[in-house]
């Protein structure tokens, strides 16, 4: 009984083009507009050398320390500056053209002139703020001892680093996975317009077939086992696909932990199921009506887990972060990134956890629900 309710449930639903459409076509051609959007969003993080200019007059060519060290920043492919020597009236127009972010008079003190605040201005003024912290410690050892010039000099000309920049994990920050792990996490939870369809297509107030169903001798229990599975098959298919054409199409990376990735998603796909299921069972309402508590719901945990603004999730973080961990949606997300970024699995199995126990009281509801459900005539 099981394989033949299994089957015809299969065929059922795969008839159903509008579901299949929300639950597959829907979220592939979002990872497009995603790719499409987002595909030069980490070129804007690369640092350009800034546009600079310097006024050529006696004061800057007779000091041969800032010039010095102003050529030096100005060199080489990782330079701070793209430097252009000229005249006042010359360094005003290219100011006026917005060539330049900014031109250097040789004064006492250094003067920066600028026509806007932002951050290329604020980096010249650290650079000369830099300069001329440097020039005043240097004077005032020199006249604390005048003997160790020669010493300070050579110093100056061999700095030491102290501070050395390393990375937490092996894996490179980028800033748009997770849009596209939370299109994933949305994706899940479209399942549930096929965990609604099982719960809505056995209840015999709403449909001829649903009361077809109901006077059929087979426990309630085995029949609702029965389609969710077929559902989750579906479901199940649908996401690989998803992650297959995310990995090799779009190029998403989803780190070296491919086996959790797939696990993570099939818990997913039945978070997102069973999530649907309960919906339909709890509320008491068309068929229109459970379908946009669904999408809303859904929705507004991908808002919050940083779909639509990337930096909601971490405002939730600090602000609610109790918010955090009842959103599946964020759940999910969450574990996507965890597998890319954190050599640890601490707290992506604290994010399985819940959204485990998440799954039992959307199945435990929903069938608790389900068979108190009776009706008076058939």
């Amino acid at each position: 009984m099981f394989a033949h309710i299994f089957i015809y449930r299969l065929k059922c639903l795969l008839r159903d083009k509008e579901t299949i459409f929300w639950t597959l076509l829907f979220p592939l051609l979002l990872a497009v507009f995603f790719n499409i959007a987002f595909a030069n969003l980490n070129k804007g993080e690369i640092f350009k050398a800034i546009d600079i200019a310097i006024v050529d007059d006696v004061n800057y060519q007779s000091n041969q320390y800032f010039k010095t060290a102003l050529n030096e920043a100005s060199q080489g492919d990782d330079r701070l500056f793209n430097l252009t020597v000229a005249s006042k009236e010359k360094a005003d127009q290219l100011l006026i053209n917005n060539s330049i972010s900014g031109y250097i008079v040789v004064e006492n003190p250094i003067n920066l002139v600028v026509n806007r605040s932002g951050l290329n201005p604020n980096i010249i003024k650290s650079f000369i703020d830099n300069y001329m912290q440097t020039v005043s410690s240097v004077n005032s050892i020199l006249l604390a001892d005048p003997a160790k010039q020669q010493e300070l000099l050579s110093s100056l000309g061999n700095r030491q680093q102290y501070i050395k920049e390393i990375s937490g994990t092996a894996a490179e920050p980028n800033n748009i996975l997770n849009y596209f792990y939370t299109l994933i996490a949305m994706a899940c939870f479209y399942g549930g317009f096929l965990g609604m369809r099982e719960i809505t297509d056995i209840q015999a107030d709403i449909s001829p077939l649903a009361a077809r169903i109901n006077v059929a001798p087979v426990h309630k229990l085995k029949t609702i086992i029965s389609s969710m599975s077929a559902s989750l098959l579906i479901h199940l298919t649908e996401m690989l696909l998803l992650l297959i054409f995310l990995r090799f199409v779009l190029q998403v990376d989803f780190g070296s932990k491919i086996g959790f990735v797939i696990l993570t998603t099939v818990i997913g796909s039945i978070a997102g199921v069973t999530f649907g299921a309960l919906i339909s069972a709890l509320v008491k309402k068309s068929e229109g009506i459970k379908v946009a508590i669904l999408i809303g719901v859904t929705m507004f945990g991908s808002f919050l887990a940083g779909m639509m603004y990337q930096n909601m999730k971490y405002i939730v973080a600090q602000k609610i972060p109790v918010l955090s961990y009842l959103n599946p949606v964020n759940l999910l997300t969450d574990a996507f990134y965890c597998l890319y970024y954190y050599d640890t699995f601490s707290r992506y199995a604290l994010n399985m956890g819940i959204l485990s126990i998440f799954i039992v009281i959307f199945c435990v509801g929903t069938y608790s629900i389900i068979r108190r459900r009776k009706y008076a005539s058939l």
